[in-house]
């Protein structure tokens, strides 16, 4: 039943998106970021649904009427260049091959970062595809929560991901957290009482949940993005109070073995899983040293390891098994290791000016009660951006779609601020509502007709 019940969203989807490609961006980010498909039992569970969507999103741009054009600016100029950097890496990696089978899938989710910046343009696209991204991760952190009040938190009931980037315990923990500013956000938007206590049940599950998973990067990465949280919020003292209620009632479900996990982050030196970390971390710094243009994105091999990893002793290092070669664990040295000292600059400067562009929405829009929807949306973004960078220092999650995502939340939204206050000054220039020619004034004409009347 689960496995026709989505196919037939997906298709009915792509039906409607037959001429909005809008429509098809939101279907992938919806398909990718939740992976509902894994919620099934049947013939959906290894179906292709996000490449469908991509395929039809892409037959929709050679079709459609509506305007298709990447924005001018900062961080998606810095992205193109990073996109391309890794495609030179690439071609000189340490394994070409395996490399490059690493490298389509990650173009593939840039080529639909850089087709969703060229295609939302409206208000309601740019509100569709955050909600989408919120309801779909906080679906598991209101599913986590509630397992982890059942379970206790204890190791057998540990959170995981339903698979793909977030498929593991550490991977979905973050993902969770990242979403907790934009169900905060839906709460600031949303005036019914229902639905605000409905999202702040959800905030603290979430929360629970991100707890749940037993990840230290994540208890690391909750606790500094709560701190950007109450400095980003409109209302200090009530979302300090909310912050501190949620956490001491999540703490307070949680068992011992909660506690011995996170105790162990002050005795890291005695952690053989940190340990491996300090490993993995210093082998990328020296293939950043040795090869300028990384090891490209197939690092991992053990004879690489061997090689870049030789001469790093640890104290307390028991089990040889933990120098093999598995993953970065840490955004920051996972690009820093496959694409080199230039990669990881480009890719620092994709967040930075990501970054930059939320505090200039919110500068912008400061004090202005119709555009305080924009400005409250920046500083979650910026939250969740925190989070991001906190707690993808200890996971290999440079590629994860969400914090793309965020970047083409805050760039097309900038872009829709500057065309709807161009308007706004064309129209107090001419001094009685939209001039000629405007967006607004183009889309009033388009609800009349020739006699005066409306459709």
């Amino acid at each position: 039943m689960r496995d026709l019940l989505l196919t037939a969203i997906v298709l009915a989807a792509l039906v409607y998106g037959f001429r909005r490609p809008w429509v098809g961006v939101t279907l992938w980010t919806w398909l990718s970021i939740m992976n509902p498909h894994r919620m099934t039992y049947g013939f959906a569970y290894d179906a292709s649904f996000a490449a469908m969507a991509a395929g039809g999103t892409l037959l929709a741009l050679l079709l459609t009427k509506d305007p298709v054009r990447l924005p001018k600016s900062g961080p998606v100029f810095v992205l193109v260049l990073f996109i391309i950097w890794m495609a030179i890496t690439t071609l000189f990696a340490y394994f070409p091959g395996e490399s490059l089978d690493q490298l389509t899938k990650v173009f593939k989710i840039q080529l639909m970062t850089l087709v969703a910046l060229a295609v939302l343009h409206e208000k309601r696209h740019i509100l569709i595809f955050v909600w989408i991204n919120t309801f779909s991760l906080g679906f598991y952190g209101v599913k986590g929560g509630i397992h982890t009040i059942i379970t206790g938190g204890g190791d057998g009931g540990r959170v995981w991901g339903p698979g793909g980037f977030i498929g593991g315990n550490n991977e979905i923990g973050l993902a969770m957290l990242m979403i907790i500013p934009f169900l905060y956000y839906a709460y600031l938007q949303v005036k019914l009482k229902w639905m605000r206590i409905g999202l702040v049940g959800a905030m603290l599950l979430t929360t629970i949940a991100v707890l749940g998973t037993q990840s230290r990067g994540a208890f690391l990465a909750i606790a500094a993005m709560g701190m950007v949280l109450w400095w980003r919020a409109p209302r200090k003292l009530l979302t300090g109070t909310l912050i501190v209620c949620t956490a001491l009632v999540a703490l307070a479900v949680m068992s011992e073995q909660f506690a011995q996990r996170m105790a162990t982050i002050k005795t890291y030196d005695e952690d053989t899983s940190a340990v491996a970390r300090i490993y993995a971390w210093q082998t990328a710094f020296n293939i950043a040293n040795q090869r300028p243009l990384g090891a490209g994105f197939a690092m991992y091999e053990q004879g690489i390891s061997d090689r870049y990893g030789a001469g790093l002793n640890f104290t307390g290092m028991i089990d040889p098994k933990i120098l093999e070669a598995r993953a970065a664990h840490s955004i920051y040295f996972q690009v820093l290791g496959e694409h080199g000292w230039v990669g990881l600059v480009l890719f620092l400067g994709v967040f930075v000016l990501t970054w930059r562009m939320g505090s200039s929405l919110r500068k912008r829009t400061k004090g202005q009660a119709e555009l305080q929807w924009v400005y409250q949306l920046a500083g979650m973004c910026q939250v969740s951006l925190a989070g991001f960078a906190v707690g993808g220092a200890g996971l290999s999650l440079a590629y994860f779609d969400l914090p793309y995502n965020i970047l083409i939340i805050l760039v097309v939204t900038d872009r829709w601020l500057a065309q709807h206050q161009a308007v706004a000054q064309g129209a107090a220039r001419s001094g009685s509502g939209a001039p000629p020619g405007s967006v607004t004034a183009d889309a009033a004409a388009s609800f009349r007709r020739p006699n005066g009347g409306r459709t």
